[in-house]
């Protein structure tokens, strides 16, 4: 090599450099996205439960719409929706303020065969170490008992705002449900002809997706929640109906929410029903883990995208470190889009280039 001469470089590394710098771009772009979306998280989480809302209630307003005016169909719909869950809250309170006063008892006299239970053999633990860690705590309590109070004043705060954002995701889902695809048809117009195509394929094949691992999901944890709420009756867990709403709602994180759900099921059968109930609970988990797994997810979910289990563990995981209880709801669902949405431009690109060829 003459002096003043460069290096040569080689095409192994020209064409590592040139993926680098697009990924270092990449990179940028989305973690700009996901800083915007921290700042006003608000506001996308209230987007992403109107599109939920939308994605349930849509074909119901399309039925309802066949023998009314479409506004009035959206705003039945959209009443009837609200009714059903109001009903089941409804439900869950009573269920709650009937069986208070026996609970209370019951968890009373479960303290009690607990610490006995602790007290002999293979634990052996000293009575007055129990005695002491309930003191610890009475103490505990009455210390910060002004940062107790101050926690949920400014929790209140946090209720506001649940509530701030419930309604606008009940107003978004109106003009969803509504005119969607009126709006998704002015957003297309506003792009530029040669990206048009690409994006309407992509936005269809993002919706597609999307309605259906709403509805897989919500099939799921419904399915879920009946087979635990029989379970946790027929062995007498007090408390069977929270319990098994509790199971509902956490099914919505997948591989993680319904182990949680089952472990606090097994406390309160710990604390009620003794231990033997609660191993049973215990082997509940695995038995619903399974059946989660292996039957109803591919079942039920066999019209949405497919993610190997990796892939949803490690969506939930980090979308929990990106943005906690929101994050890992969300994570599978933006996974699946994304990977449908890259799908349905490969196939695009690959037919386009097959009728080029055809016509060559």
């Amino acid at each position: 090599m003459q002096p003043g001469t460069a290096p040569p470089v080689t095409p192994l590394l020209r064409t590592a450099a040139a993926y680098a710098w697009r990924l270092l771009i990449v990179g940028l772009l989305v973690y700009s996205l996901f800083a915007v979306l921290g700042r006003f998280h608000e506001i996308g989480v209230a987007v992403f439960l109107g599109l939920v809302i939308t994605a349930l209630l849509r074909p119901v307003a399309d039925i309802v719409a066949k023998g009314l005016p479409r506004p009035l169909a959206v705003a039945l719909t959209l009443l009837g929706g609200i009714a059903l869950v109001l009903g089941v809250l409804t439900l869950v309170g009573e269920a709650v303020a009937g069986e208070r006063t026996t609970l209370v008892r019951e968890f009373r006299d479960g303290i009690d065969r607990i610490e006995d239970w602790l007290e002999r053999p293979p634990f052996r633990l000293h009575p007055e170490a129990l005695t002491d860690v309930q003191s610890r705590i009475g103490q505990f309590l009455s210390s910060h008992r002004s940062a107790l109070v101050s926690e949920a004043v400014s929790g209140a705060g946090h209720v506001v705002a649940v509530f701030t954002t419930l309604a606008l995701a009940v107003f978004s889902a109106v003009f969803f449900i509504h005119a969607g695809d009126r709006q998704w048809a002015w957003f297309l117009g506003q792009l530029p002809e040669s990206v048009r195509g690409r994006v309407g394929i992509a936005g269809r094949a993002a919706w597609r997706t999307f309605t259906g691992y709403t509805h897989g999901i919500v099939l799921v944890a419904a399915l879920n929640a009946i087979l635990v709420g029989l379970a946790l009756w027929l062995l007498g867990v007090p408390l069977a109906v929270p319990l098994a709403l509790l199971e509902f709602v956490a099914a919505f994180v997948p591989l993680i929410g319904s182990p949680v759900a089952l472990a606090v099921a097994a406390v309160v059968a710990l604390a009620s029903q003794g231990p033997l109930v609660a191993a049973i609970v215990v082997a509940l988990i695995v038995v619903m883990g399974q059946i989660e797994g292996h039957v109803l997810h591919p079942l039920v979910m066999s019209w949405a995208v497919r993610l190997h289990p990796l892939v949803v563990a490690v969506s939930v995981i980090a979308g929990s470190i990106a943005a906690g209880i929101v994050g890992a709801v969300v994570a599978v669902p933006l996974v699946s889009v994304v990977w449908s949405v890259h799908t349905a431009l490969r196939e695009a690109r690959g037919a386009a280039r097959g009728g080029a060829a055809e016509a060559v």
